[in-house]
């Protein structure tokens, strides 16, 4: 990692109240929580948001997990990935299409809206924008709340992402790394 985590008793108050609300709302701070600590406001807010599109939104959980996959698959983040693969198995995510995204195949969906989710996650993530034939598909199966919350998610976990590769964040001990192709640190 390219930030020394830091223990505690390196906090300042600020930090160390922040690290409390993270470790709060999580059943772990594992991701880039420690590093995003070197601005306290940052993490404070960031960690807020992706509280909020990741369990408070009107995406189904697996609908949810398929984009922040289809987001860690994009950025190569092998923690992220990680992280998230058991939460979209018992999100309900098929093993099948969990796969194929792991080795960057077009999976076989056998749900409508997770074909859609994926075909607007891939078109925001490699275009910057999506078709509007995809975007009405996906508001049509989501609704426009669900569009919008699927579209900050999507940028939320490129955040991450981001955030975990340029600083390095390893995974939390005893996290397998199972995202072919993408380097462990």
């Amino acid at each position: 990692m390219r930030i020394k985590p830091l223990s505690p008793e390196e906090m300042t108050p600020e930090q160390a109240e922040v690290w409390a609300g993270i470790c709060g709302d999580r059943p772990s701070p594992a991701g880039p929580f420690n590093a995003w600590l070197a601005s306290p406001e940052l993490a404070r807010r960031a960690a807020s948001l992706g509280a909020h599109v990741r369990l408070h939104t009107s995406l189904e959980p697996r609908l949810s997990e398929l984009a922040i996959l289809v987001t860690a698959r994009h950025w190569n983040c092998q923690t992220e990935w990680s992280l998230h693969e058991p939460f979209a198995r018992q999100a309900g995510l098929d093993q099948e299409v969990i796969d194929a995204l792991n080795h960057k195949i077009v999976p076989q969906f056998s749900q409508d809206d997770e074909a859609v989710v994926y075909a607007f996650c891939r078109q925001a993530l490699e275009q910057g924008q999506v078709e509007d034939a995809v975007f009405a598909r996906c508001r049509d199966a989501l609704g426009q709340a669900g569009v919008t919350e699927l579209t900050v998610l999507i940028g939320y976990y490129c955040l991450v992402a981001l955030s975990l590769n340029v600083f390095r964040v390893p995974l939390p001990q005893g996290a397998e790394a199972t995202l072919e192709g993408a380097e462990v640190y």
